[in-house]
């Protein structure tokens, strides 16, 4: 009994044999188990849209200790023709998108080079022009100063000043004269400015030497945009009315060209919704149903797929009425 409780062990006898197990294998081997928990996941997208009949494919995983993100894509049609192959490497700070058939890449830099100081930078590899772009914060950063030129440069930076209300931005412009066709520089201001008024927001859109005056009134009902255009007078007008938490109505009418379009939408609880339609310059009545979150992605939708069923059905010639669809699945691997 004594023996028992003190833990004593006979000796092992000298004439027998032990065969122990191999230690497990611990986080530092190179097994293939061990390479499998420690794989990045892989995310595999597919999508189909039946009225141009081509599969669009996405391969991405994370990599670098989740530092940056790898992207490689491609269509393939009915026949298993491979064509526009893409491969991009994104990061916070680097971006890197390749395109293999132009053998063309794209690179995307941006970082801080001081508080409030970011820099900025487009290359194009093939034309071997881009954009160069310095953004730094006025008195907080509500308030920002961006100058970009592009490379090879032609002229002035552009000037843009960012504030609460919108932004301002000053450039440089090329403009023939007809009678000797020569090209002068010219100064170009465009800008957005918004503001309440009343119970709605008012948008003023200055560019290209046009206005675009925009108003937008909305309560918990109903919500109405007029607009115009100056100096061409061009005038439309949105109507939004909702029904309750499930149905909306809209309606757009351009009093310029007098063509106009309606969407009925009426949501089944949060991954069913079905629209309906008419528009007037195309003569095209349609209808359509959701299944999964129509704004969402796939991987928020039951099964992680998306599917969105249209019937179009010609005024003119309601013969030739078509039905359509889309797909759209996530395979995470």
């Amino acid at each position: 009994m004594a023996e028992s409780e003190l833990g004593l062990k006979s000796p092992p006898n000298p004439n027998s044999l032990i065969v122990s197990a191999p230690p497990a294998t611990t986080g530092d081997g190179f097994g293939p188990a061990v390479w499998l928990r420690q794989r990045p996941k892989i995310r595999v997208t597919t999508e189909f849209d039946s009225d141009t009949a081509v599969f669009f494919h996405r391969i991405s995983c994370k990599v670098l200790d989740s530092f940056a993100k790898l992207k490689f894509s491609f269509h393939n049609n009915g026949k298993g023709e491979l064509s526009d192959p893409q491969l991009a490497l994104t990061s916070k700070y680097l971006s890197l998108h390749y395109d293999i058939e132009e053998k063309n890449a794209l690179v995307n830099a941006s970082f801080d080079v001081a508080p409030g100081v970011q820099f900025k930078a487009i290359h194009e590899v093939k034309s071997q022009q881009g954009e160069l772009a310095m953004v730094a914060d006025l008195a907080g950063p509500a308030y920002k100063l961006e100058l970009s030129s592009a490379v090879p440069s032609i002229g002035m930076p552009r000037a843009t000043l960012k504030f609460p209300l919108g932004e301002v931005s000053v450039e440089e412009k090329e403009e023939e004269e007809e009678e000797d066709v020569q090209v002068k520089r010219i100064l170009s201001v465009n800008g957005i400015l918004r503001g309440q008024i009343l119970n709605g927001v008012c948008t003023a859109k200055y560019k290209d030497e046009a206005l675009d005056l925009r108003y937008c009134f909305k309560d918990e009902q109903m919500t109405f945009i007029p607009s115009i255009s100056l100096p061409s007078n061009a005038m439309s007008f949105a109507f939004k009315r909702q029904f309750g938490p499930s149905d909306k109505l809209s309606y757009w009418y351009n009093l310029d060209t007098n063509y106009w379009s309606t969407v009925y939408k009426h949501n089944m609880g949060k991954d069913f919704k079905f629209k309906a339609g008419y528009d007037s310059e195309v003569r095209l009545g349609w209808a359509s149903l959701w299944v999964g979150e129509e704004d969402g992605k796939a991987k928020t939708a039951p099964m992680k797929m998306k599917v969105q069923f249209m019937l179009q059905v010609p005024q003119d010639d309601i013969k030739s009425s078509a039905m359509m669809f889309r797909v759209k699945k996530r395979w995470d691997i």
